[in-house]
């Protein structure tokens, strides 16, 4: 009986053990086969937890929220033996690259990252992450488990959670019992701003190194704690391309090295393996090149990873939708071809995990050693605290290593803004970054002058240089030289506190300054500006700085909240005693402009170019904390336009623009901004001075005869169309610094071009030519012959009064990828300073 007993004991406890094992796949989860429709992202972050609880080989970490409050996931993945020593396998990790000292560990396993569902409207690859998952955490899978011992599996499964269920509750909303593959169908077509685009509308594939999205702060923090071997970045392009995976296309930049070129080659095989035995179509080598360093596979591979963007044909999709071919293409098709490159990608990992490990480890070894490129330390001249300190807070997020000054040496060195080798004495406060240093490539491609690009036919900009971004001086230095102030630190503003000041003068040459004169509106103060340049107890102080009197401000704690403001935002004050000036023109005299309050619209929806409006919308909430309207243009002629003060037109196509009504709310007073191709809708119209620039009939004329004689060859015509094409490149514009649309900036100002827009100088009745391009001015990256041609003596900044209100026109994106920090004061000026 007893030994009956004991049987029957130990069969519950072997079935109870089975089935303890037994781990739900995610059509089991989910009860409904993957595929059959969309999964909200509320339900993937389900099933990873899920698998946390049950499945004995995961680490489930939230390491960040999106703006709308959605959990930012990674799950690490690994065997018995390795997932209770993640964090040592972190750390041996930043050891190999040199990022920590101590001894590295020579059996330890390759870490593999896969990053899904980058654009909200690629959605087929976090439906693939969850299978993905399941599969290396089976039980029963015993090759996924011998995989597991040589490699970590890192999977994020939705890196932009807000952009994907703005798809996916769209396509929910509109589907049918059946979906329909007509590609006409309203299903295939998204409403504005669509779902690629996170919650501020920015495309966070290009914002890896930038970092202006919270959810890429965030997610590329965590990839520096762990600096991956090999990083997969999952996408989907038009649904009648077939598959693409690496090796990737030219141009490759410079400093990826020949082993990161030939295991991309490695994988793209083991990838084609699986496709053949499928007989799936796909393509290698076209289209998706590697320069550009803020992308998802680009910025890995400056950090020594094996980075590599997947693209499925899907975008527009659905469920399904019929290609040009003919063929019925499913989301369940979609998600098994994701899947498979998941799995193939950690197979070909394991399999040459000592090779990975040896050749990461070089990498990094020779980043220390021997830096790419000629020079060796980068100085950055400190003529603006809050740029600067702007500078530093952005290479200290990508794990690049600074410091301030070099005892008062003084260096000879490449000068970024004259292209000349200059004698440069180095200041306290200057930035210094020593190039011998683990991120030593990511710092040469960040900082390099001049792009190298050995193929023009390229996925997006080709100029980045940050000294022309953050326009700041700086200079490149053959030299290996080592800062010697304090490393990884910012430089302080020091305020001087009155307790009784007749008035305050704060700098006006940053963003951050726009920032403190927005808390200051905000909190009720009235703050002016002086037009000119004056001097006061002793210092300098350039037009466009701002003053904040005791005269319309007579509070008992004044004093109090300006500086308390002051430190709160880091930024300089210097009180006066008096408004009686050392020179120039005294506080109460005609110079100094009082700044009103502006009551700002900025134009959304239907025709809007979603990210260029992202790029504004995100700058006053989050950067300038200044209130700002939204209004779709469709609803402007039901707009009491009276209500407002600025209205800002980004880029875009407006039908019927300019309207009677808006031109009438500008003569009465108000203030027009408009950017890119909204400059080009006012160009030659009626009451507009702004007119594009015609190319002169004898240039017209030989250009259009050698175009006859040229016979074209069909195999080289996306060669003969990059002649007219700018993706990218920054030209140098000659700025009127004494306009209030210049105040704050150099006499110069860098800009980066994206297309090859101009327009004839303004009449000197008709407006302001604020900035200006002659001959000569291109800088850095590809531009075209033809456009290099066109782009010469005409008007890229203007100013037009129009009534009691004004036009300002920016033919370039100021605001670029929120990258380019220089642009901000420029637009700020627009915003706050002109027509005051």
């Amino acid at each position: 009986m007893i030994k009956k007993l004991l049987f029957v004991l130990m069969a519950v406890i072997s079935v109870s053990a089975a089935f303890a094992q037994k781990i739900q796949s995610p059509d089991e989860f989910l009860g409904y086969k993957l595929g059959d429709q969309f999964t909200p992202h509320y339900r993937i972050v389900d099933y990873f937890k899920y698998i946390a609880q049950v499945s004995k080989n995961v680490k489930l970490q939230q390491f960040g929220t999106t703006n709308e409050g959605r959990p930012l996931l990674a799950m690490f993945i690994a065997s018995d033996e390795n997932i209770g020593r993640l964090e040592e396998i972190r750390h041996n990790n930043l050891r190999l690259a040199g990022m920590e000292s101590g001894t590295s560990v020579a059996n330890a396993p390759v870490i593999t990252w896969l990053s899904y569902n980058v654009h909200g409207n690629e959605p087929a690859s976090s439906e693939a992450a969850m299978i993905t998952l399941f599969d290396l955490v089976d039980p029963a899978n015993s090759e996924t488990k011998a995989w597991l011992k040589n490699v970590v599996v890192v999977i994020d499964p939705c890196l932009n959670p807000d952009g994907r269920d703005r798809y996916v509750h769209f396509y929910n909303s509109v589907r049918g019992e059946v979906p329909d593959a007509n590609p006409t169908s309203r299903e295939h077509v998204e409403p504005w701003p669509g779902g690629r685009i996170n919650h501020y509308y920015f495309d966070l594939n290009r914002d890896w190194a930038w970092q202006a999205q919270k959810e890429t702060q965030a997610r590329v923090g965590l990839f520096n704690q762990w600096l991956p071997e090999v990083h997969v970045d999952y996408h989907e392009q038009g649904y009648n391309s077939p598959y693409y995976f690496a090796p990737a296309a030219e141009p490759y930049h410079k400093d990826i090295t020949q082993w990161q070129r030939d295991f991309q080659v490695t994988i793209g095989k083991n990838n084609a393996k699986y496709f053949d035995q499928n007989g799936w179509m796909y393509f290698t080598k076209q289209e998706f090149d590697l320069l550009y360093p803020s992308y998802g596979d680009t910025y890995p591979l400056y950090n020594g990873s094996i980075g590599m963007t997947y693209e499925q044909g899907g975008i527009s999709a659905g469920l399904a939708v019929l290609t040009r071919s003919g063929d019925t293409l499913t989301f369940a098709q979609r998600i098994a071809h994701h899947h498979a490159t998941g799995l193939s990608t950690v197979e070909i990992a394991s399999a040459n995990a000592k090779r990975l490990l040896d050749e990461f480890k070089k990498f990094y070894d020779n980043s220390r050693a021997n830096p790419p490129g000629e020079y060796k330390t980068y100085v950055i001249k400190n003529d603006n605290n809050n740029n600067v300190n702007s500078l530093a807070k952005m290479l200290g997020r990508n794990g690049i290593k600074y410091g301030f000054g070099l005892g008062n040496k003084t260096i000879i060195g490449y000068d970024y803004f004259t292209g000349k080798n200059e004698q440069y004495k180095v200041g306290a406060n200057d930035l210094v970054i020593n190039a011998y240093q683990p991120k030593s490539v990511l710092l040469h491609v960040l900082l390099e002058p001049k792009t190298f690009i050995a193929d023009s036919n390229t996925y997006d900009i080709t100029a980045w240089a940050l000294p022309y971004a953050y326009g700041l001086k700086a200079y490149g230095v053959k030299e290996s030289l080592k800062p010697a102030g304090p490393t990884e630190n910012v430089i302080s503003q020091q305020s001087s506190v009155n307790t009784h000041a007749y008035a305050y003068v704060a700098n006006w040459q940053s963003v951050n300054d726009v920032r403190f004169l927005a808390a200051l509106l905000k909190k009720q103060f009235k703050v002016r500006y002086s037009e000119k340049p004056f001097e006061a107890a002793g210092k300098k102080f350039a037009a466009g700085s701002l003053l904040i009197t005791r005269a319309s401000n007579n509070r008992a704690d004044f004093d109090q909240v300006v500086t308390q403001t002051a430190a709160e935002l880091n930024e300089g004050l210097v009180p006066l005693a008096t408004g009686f000036v050392d020179k120039g023109s005294d506080l109460g005299s005609d110079a100094i402009r009082y700044i009103r309050q502006p009551r700002v619209m900025l134009l959304a929806g239907e025709g809007v170019n979603a990210e260029a409006m992202g790029e504004v919308w995100h700058l006053f909430e989050q950067q300038l904390g200044y209130p700002i309207t939204l209004v779709k243009y469709q609803d402007l002629g039901r707009t009491r336009l009276a209500d407002f003060d600025v209205a800002i037109f980004p880029d875009g196509r407006y039908e019927d623009f300019p309207s009677e009504k808006l031109q009438n709310w500008i003569r009465e007073g108000g203030k027009l901004i408009a950017l890119e191709n909204a400059v080009a809708l006012l160009a030659d119209q009626k009451g507009f001075a702004l007119k594009k620039k015609a190319e002169k009939k004898e240039d017209k004329d030989k250009a259009d005869a050698k175009e006859k004689e040229t016979i074209k060859i069909y195999a080289n015509r996306d060669r003969d169309a990059i002649r007219s094409m700018i993706p990218g490149a920054i030209f140098k514009l000659n700025l009127d610094n004494t306009h209030p649309l210049g105040f704050g900036l150099p006499d110069y100002y860098y800009s980066l071009k994206l297309n090859d827009d101009i327009y004839d100088l303004l009449d000197n009745e008709d407006g302001w030519n604020v900035g200006t391009i002659k001959k000569n001015s291109y800088v850095s990256g590809f531009a075209g012959v033809q456009s290099k041609q066109k782009i010469n003596n005409g008007l890229l900044l203007g100013v037009q009064s129009l009534g009691r209100g004004s036009v300002i026109y920016m033919v370039d994106d100021p605001l670029f990828r929120s990258f380019w920090e220089n642009g901000k004061l420029l637009f700020s000026n627009a915003v706050f300073m002109v027509g005051q």
